[in-house]
């Protein structure tokens, strides 16, 4: 069987990635390296000591976690090596460029969304971190406060109006 793979359609990846996300997927590759794949290989001797390990589910499932750790560390070091950090601002700050928290508002329904425009890497549906590669992100690049968007959704075309801009996090307030 071969590995051959036809050539996708689709462009590879921005390999940007944000200083935060370099940090942790850096963190989640020495912590694999370093702690998690020591813990499994202890395991997995343990479990081939014990005798047959055709029947042995703790040997068979630790050889299975070790081979996806491993897929997973060859993974991140090779993604690692072609990311550019972007740590600096942009010199135009009132245009939305890559690292940007973003507010707009939805001209048919009036909702407010925000979000930050961020690598392929380090998307987080729960942060509102959305890829660089986005459909909506694509169409924010370069717009300004109240410039208007149209964004080619699953759902059909939608238009936003730009309300901020900022190259700091957020602050939560609580009340």
């Amino acid at each position: 069987m071969s590995r051959y793979r036809p050539p996708s359609d689709a462009p590879p990846p921005t390999a940007l990635i944000t200083p935060e996300g370099y940090k942790t997927m850096s963190d989640e590759l020495d912590w694999l390296w370093r702690v998690r794949r020591p813990e499994v290989t202890r395991a997995v001797s343990e479990a081939a000591a014990m005798g047959d390990r055709s029947e042995n589910a703790e040997y068979i499932y630790g050889k299975k976690l070790l081979r996806e750790i491993d897929r997973r560390v060859r993974f991140l070091t090779k993604r690692i090596e072609v990311l550019k950090v972007v740590d600096q601002k942009p010199t135009d700050l009132t245009r939305i460029f890559f690292g940007a928290w973003v507010e707009v508002e939805e001209a048919e329904s009036g909702e407010v969304l925000a979000f930050r425009i961020v690598g392929p890497d380090e998307i987080n549906t729960e942060k509102h971190w959305i890829s660089i590669d986005a459909p909506m992100a694509r169409a924010m690049l370069k717009k300004a406060v109240d410039d208007e968007v149209a964004v080619e959704r699953p759902l059909g075309r939608g238009v936003f109006y730009v309300l901020s801009i900022s190259y700091e996090p957020p602050v939560n307030v609580v009340s």
